[in-house]
């Protein structure tokens, strides 16, 4: 199941979507799961505008471990920063540093929402 992760606001985004990628990258169990998604360059631009952090989580106890993550990697934030976390069934959730205590609930809310929805599917009798 592919997260998408996009930090959507703050005072310096491409340094805030770095320190996000290597905050992910040691966590051990999301080693290798992490991947940047650049939006192609246009003509006349300079660069992307934003990248999108991807997670592809294969596990329950991987969807914990990211929201953990995420959330500690929040609560370190100085500036206002707000994350935009998709599911792969387009379930979405927003979290900002200043309302990080709901986060942990919300960003599993929405990790789980997707493997739920697999986990149907492979279960019904169509899919055989």
């Amino acid at each position: 199941m592919p997260i998408q992760i996009c930090v959507a606001t703050g005072q310096e985004v491409p340094r805030e979507v770095e320190s996000l990628r290597r905050w992910l990258e040691v966590e051990a169990g999301l080693r290798g799961l992490v991947g940047v998604e650049r939006p192609p360059v246009g003509t006349g631009q300079m660069g992307s505008l934003t990248d999108t952090l991807t997670v592809a989580l294969s596990a329950g106890s991987a969807a914990t471990v990211l929201a953990r993550s995420l959330t500690t990697w929040l609560r370190q934030r100085r500036s206002d920063v707000r994350i935009d976390i998709t599911a792969g069934d387009g379930t979405q959730v927003s979290v900002t540093a200043d309302r990080v205590q709901d986060a942990p609930a919300l960003i599993e809310t929405v990790l789980r929402s997707d493997q739920g929805s697999r986990d149907a599917t492979a279960t019904s009798p169509e899919a055989n």
